[in-house]
């Protein structure tokens, strides 16, 4: 039998174990409903792979449940009162930053290698090479210069002076002893060579207090304690993740035992969670988190029928969000009038709203020139039908309800929407990521407080083969202002200024809808009433990254 056979073994039996023993337990066993695409820390973002890698990996710094920038691979953050971070001009006579990073000395990997400075010189290195698909790009080109000023420690020379410089966000370190090889001798194919993916279990590659001992693809990851891990124990030797795309079957397995646990980050919808919750009663602990989780509908903008800005205003005039809300979420979500959540501080109340308005959307789809045909689906003088791709993250039972619902309100405006739908893995990885989509993607994108979506609207983050897909703007979205505030945001430090360029990036998204807001998501996180210290974050950094907290009442 395998091990991971062993391990959900383990983990059934003890959840029938009596609270007196409940204390002994060594194995949590955990739910999601996704499969990491790739176990590389720099490459591609998804929530499976954040969630997992959060317990067998530390970045540099993260956003605490607080919601505050911490330390956690760095001994302290570079300000410029602490002399850490030093204005300078760079040789073109651009204001910028000399920004210094002292690593922790009680870092290893898991073979017992010192996490160095030259680890995060490899990471700089194969980012600044295109061919390797690193993102984000702009953090590699901005970075001009990262200086070895000894064994754990590194300064970082940057071409601009921005509000949020001491945040490293996705730039990690990678074992240089494991990758640079792999990296130097191909690095336009090292995403599909890196140890990461074939060697998973090989304990140098992790620096958390857990590491990756199996992997069961698409089927779950065993973690085991490290044994280098200097931080505080954490509370159990092993840490079953499986991964069940079904939310029903989700749910099944919990009620059954073979779950301990399911993560919001990647669990239960709301609605689910809460009929669950009804049903149970205090069987399990249930916090239910709002969080900065934007759920819309990328477009394919140079699809021919969704390139018409009425095309995409009439598509969300039609869809009535506040009944879905109410009627699928029961009351939980927030409606989203543009990618900035009301919880950010950079939220501007202010923007654009599109309410429901069926004879608006009927007018504009007149205008555009797609009039009713005898099925009552429209079509262009050409004779095409008004036909849109409408794609999500099969299993999930929330998304696939959502969209018979947008199938049917947007039948009403004659406009047909063709569902088609993809494994997680598959569907970012493959679909998404290498924009192979056609019309309509339903997903949520994740941020962090004030996260600036360079990402995901700047013209030069669209993925190309040429850049190895790296950037996420899968829409196509290409507009020269909003390209300048992306870029002015960041390196403006006055606060209120700032918020004056984020109401503008506001007012410009909700006028051209590159993608259709539809609501800010809450989580429901689902854990045992044994298991305690757990703190849902409502942001981009998981749970998972303060799981040496978690401990067994």
């Amino acid at each position: 039998m395998s091990r991971a056979v062993l391990a959900g073994l383990a983990g059934a039996v003890l959840a029938a174990l009596p609270a007196a023993a409940q204390g002994q337990r060594e194995t949590l066993t955990i739910g999601i409903t996704q499969y990491p695409s790739t176990f590389h820390p720099n490459i591609e973002n998804m929530a499976a792979k954040s969630y997992v890698l959060g317990f067998a990996r530390r970045p540099v710094t993260a956003y605490g449940p607080d919601w505050q920038l911490t330390c956690l691979l760095c001994e302290t953050l570079p300000t410029l009162e602490n002399g850490l971070a030093v204005r300078e001009t760079t040789a073109e006579g651009k204001p910028g930053l000399r920004v210094t990073y002292r690593l922790r000395a009680d870092a290893r990997w898991g073979d017992g290698t010192p996490v160095s400075a030259e680890d995060l010189r490899f990471a700089w290195e194969a980012g600044r090479n295109p061919e390797t698909g690193f993102g984000p790009a702009e953090f590699y080109r901005s970075t001009y210069e990262l200086i070895v000023e000894d064994a754990r420690t590194v300064t970082l020379r940057v071409d601009k002076v921005t509000f949020d410089f001491a945040s490293l966000g996705d730039f990690q370190p990678l074992p240089a002893h494991v990758e640079r090889t792999r990296w130097s001798q191909e690095p336009r194919t090292y995403r599909n060579r890196t140890a990461y993916d074939t060697e998973t279990t090989n304990p140098a590659l992790w620096s958390g207090p857990y590491r990756i001992t199996g992997v069961q693809p698409g089927a779950g990851v065993t973690l085991e304690r490290n044994s280098t891990w200097q931080g505080p124990s954490p509370a159990f030797r092993r840490i079953q993740i499986r991964t069940v795309e079904n939310t029903a079957a989700l749910e099944a397995q919990l009620l059954a035992g073979q779950l301990d646990m399911v993560a919001g980050e990647l669990g239960l919808p709301v609605e689910q969670a809460a009929a669950l919750e009804r049903r149970t009663g205090s069987r399990f602990h249930i916090e239910y988190k709002p969080g900065l989780i934007y759920e819309h509908l990328d477009l394919r903008l140079d699809n021919p029928v969704l390139a018409d800005p009425r095309v995409r205003q009439a598509l969300l005039l039609a869809i009535d969000r506040a009944q879905i809300v109410a009627r699928l979420f029961e009351g939980r979500q927030t409606v989203a009038h543009s990618s900035v959540n009301p919880l950010d501080p950079m939220h501007d109340p202010g923007v654009r709203a599109w309410p429901f308005d069926p004879a608006r959307a009927n007018a504009l789809l007149d205008a555009a020139g797609w009039t009713r045909g005898p099925d009552d689906i429209r079509r262009n003088p050409g004779g095409d039908r008004l036909s849109v791709e409408l794609m999500t993250t099969a299993g999930n039972r929330a998304r696939e309800a959502v969209q018979q619902v947008l199938q049917g309100m947007w039948r009403q405006a004659g406009i047909e929407a063709r569902i088609r739908n993809e494994p997680p893995r598959v569907f970012f990885a493959e679909t998404m990521s290498k924009r192979r989509f056609q019309g309509a993607a339903l997903f949520a994108w994740i941020s962090a407080p004030e996260g600036v979506p360079r990402s995901t609207l700047h013209s030069e983050e669209i993925p190309t083969e040429a850049r190895n897909w790296s950037g996420q703007n899968y829409t196509g979205y290409r507009n020269p202002e909003m390209d300048a505030l992306l870029e002015a945001i960041p390196v403006e430090l006055d606060r209120e200024k700032r918020r004056a360029l984020w109401s503008r990036l506001q007012a410009i998204y909700a006028e051209e809808l590159p993608a259709l807001p539809l609501w800010f998501r809450a989580d429901a996180h689902i854990w045992p009433h044994w298991l305690g210290n757990v703190r849902p974050t409502g942001h981009l950094n998981p749970t998972s990254l303060w799981v040496e907290e978690w401990r067994v009442r």
